[in-house]
Order: structure tokens, then sequence, then C-alpha cells
């Protein structure tokens, strides 16, 4: 009979030996690829006649003193602060409006749900034409009202805004399944105790439904701030990030330099700043906001 020691001995090994697979693939498929490119931005951008030389820091040096970065992650910034919290309340709001019993759910649910399944090159040529000067659909409603035609992309001040308007139509359904699975898990008897208190629709979100829904709203937060980095397929179709980068995100100025000056190295060393915004990003988000919504 196996002892003690044994029996755990071998089931210390087995659970290891389960474990590996995975382990093996996020090693190969996540931590290799980020110390690949850790290790690549240390060097120059090498040539058919000219190899690649060591250069330590000097990309992150140069970084420092580019101001197309600079503005590239402010236009970044911009807009993950105005599509997180937009979709997220537009979704939370459209799976409360759902989840009652109107008339024509199942139509609704799906109107909701339709820009989702759109594929994203086919949602960028939609809104390319809602954008067109004169003969898109938004200057032909204000011409309907006399107004006059605006040049929605070309515009530096308005073409970010117009992204951004774009991908909150596009997430907030996304979002929107993961709130109605979560609100059709709650307990009817909640609402009821809350009837019986005496406690109105608006007090009984804030108090009871809302703090209930915060562990997917941490998860749903967590995907708003990702996608926020890493647009790239409607920039290609719409701006290319123009004019002149004020529709410039992070993730288009790496594929940039990295597929259009071929400066993988610089890529690299952007791509090192992406992932380093992101980890604190999640840090924060997995410590502070987490304790607070499971009251730990």
């Amino acid at each position: 009979m196996k002892s003690t020691f044994q029996l755990r001995y071998w089931n210390h090994i087995n659970g290891w030996l389960l474990v590996l697979p995975a382990v093996f693939m996020i090693g190969l498929f996540t931590h290799y690829p980020i110390g690949a490119n850790i290790f690549h931005s240390l060097f120059s951008m090498g040539t058919v006649t000219r190899p690649e030389v060591f250069t330590g820091l000097e990309n992150y040096r140069y970084l420092m003193d580019d101001d197309i970065f600079w503005k590239v992650l402010k236009n970044n910034l911009v807009y993950s602060m105005c599509t997180v919290p937009a979709s997220i309340s537009i979704a939370l709001g459209m799976a409360l409006l759902i989840n009652r019993n109107i008339k024509g759910r199942s139509l609704v649910r799906m109107s909701f749900f339709t820009p989702t399944v759109l594929p994203m090159i086919a949602v960028a040529n939609i809104w390319l034409f809602f954008y067109t000067p004169e003969y898109g659909l938004f200057d032909q409603v204000f011409a309907f009202f006399g107004g006059d035609s605006h040049n929605w992309l070309g515009n530096p001040n308005s073409a970010l805004y117009c992204l951004i308007v774009m991908v909150i139509w596009k997430e907030a359904g996304f979002f929107m399944v993961f709130y109605l699975a979560a609100l059709q898990q709650l307990s009817p008897e909640l609402k009821e105790a809350g009837l019986v208190e005496g406690s109105g629709g608006w007090y009984y979100f804030r108090r009871v439904t809302f703090p209930l829904l915060m562990p997917t709203t941490l998860f749903v937060m967590v995907n708003a701030v990702i996608n926020s980095f890493k647009l790239v397929d409607h920039l290609i179709i719409m701006t290319k990030g123009g004019p002149d980068n004020a529709s410039s995100l992070l993730l288009y100025y790496i594929y940039e330099n990295a597929f259009s000056f071929w400066d993988t190295s610089y890529a690299a060393t952007l791509t090192v700043v992406l992932v380093f915004i992101l980890a604190i990003i999640t840090i924060i988000q997995f410590t502070v906001v987490e304790k607070r919504i499971h009251y730990r």
C-alpha cells in the first residue's frame, strides 16, 4: 500500500502533467512573443545590406522624442475614455430593456445584436458611406433640415470622434449579451422583497441590481479596454490614421511602422510600450477594482 507521501508526490506530478499543455501554449503564444519583442527592441532596424546592430535603449530614447507617438497615445487615451464607459452604459441599458416582457422583444434583441455579428470590414464600409460628404446618410439628413455638408472623416477635429461613434455602435450589442445573461441569473425573490419594502425602480437598481452585476461589469470592462487598444482594420478602411494622424491609434501606428516603413525594431519598441500600458491597466482592474466589486 502506497504511503501518504507517495500519493501526494504522484498527485503533484499528475497535476503538473495536466496543466503542462496549457502552460506550453501560453508560453509559446504569449510570453515568448513578449520576450522576443523586448529583445528585438534593443536592436536597430536591419536591411539586406546592413544587419541589425545592438543599440540598447536607443529606440526608447527616440520614442520619447517622437511627437507622432505622443499624439497617437493621446488619441488612444481619448478613444478609450469615450468608448469604454459609453459602450458599457449603453449595453447595460439595452440589457435592462430587453430583459423586460416588452412587445416584440425578440426583434429588439436581434436589432441590438446585429452590429456585433457584422464583419469589421463591412461595418467600416457602411459607416464610410454614412460619413461621405454630400452623398452620405448624415449629410443627407442635415441637408433635409437645411444644414451644410461636412467632411466628417477629413476634418482633424471630428475624424477620431466619428470612429468612436462607430465602435460604440458595434460593441454595445456584444457587451449587452453578458449583461443580459447576468440579469437572467438574478433571483426574482430579490425583486419581490424590494417591492414589499417599498423600494422604487431606480433605488432597487442602484442598491441591488447594479452591485450584483459588478463582476460582469469588471469582465466587460477588461474586454472593452483591450478592444480600445487593438483597432486597426477600421482605420485602414476609413481614415488610414489621417488627417495628419488625427485619428491614428497606437496599434495602427505599430502596424504602420512594421509593414509600411519596415522599421520592425521601432515597431517592437512600440509594442513593448503597448503591453506595458495594458499590464498596468489590468493590474489596477484586478487589484483595486475587483476588491471593491467583491467587497474584500
